[in-house]
């Protein structure tokens, strides 16, 4: 049994940045695949970023994202520059077992075992 645990949510300005951190516990997590997801009001829940054997983005947070980890600390990261205001939503991170050797396997929320309560991303323009 994995747990996890987000930090690192808040409210920005528009071309701000925040980093978020997961870390887990229960287990070891340096051989699992770490997602971010996200959902605002109204929306479906959104794949963001993975770690696993590759790195993964959506092409909404490509080139202003980053994802990494720290496995000794049982922690993944996701970097977030340039905010925008579409960017407003409760963040969530997530684990499963497998390495996601593809996008599709990397972004589907249902392929996730593990799930943090998330935390709240705010970007006022």
């Amino acid at each position: 049994q994995v747990q996890l645990v987000e930090s690192g949510g808040g409210l920005v300005q528009a071309g701000g940045s925040l980093r978020l951190s997961c870390a887990a516990s229960g287990r070891t997590f340096s051989r699992y695949t770490m997602g971010w997801f996200r959902q605002a009001p109204g929306k479906e829940r959104e794949f963001v970023a993975a770690s696993g054997s590759s790195i993964y983005y959506a092409d909404s947070v490509k080139g202003r994202f980053t994802i990494s980890r720290d496995s000794a600390k049982n922690t993944v990261y996701l970097q977030m520059n340039s905010l925008k205001p579409e960017d407003t939503a409760v963040y969530r991170c997530a684990a499963k077992t497998d390495q996601s050797p593809t996008y599709a396997g990397a972004s589907r929320h249902y392929k996730y075992e593990y799930w943090g309560q998330g935390t709240q991303v705010t970007v006022s323009s």
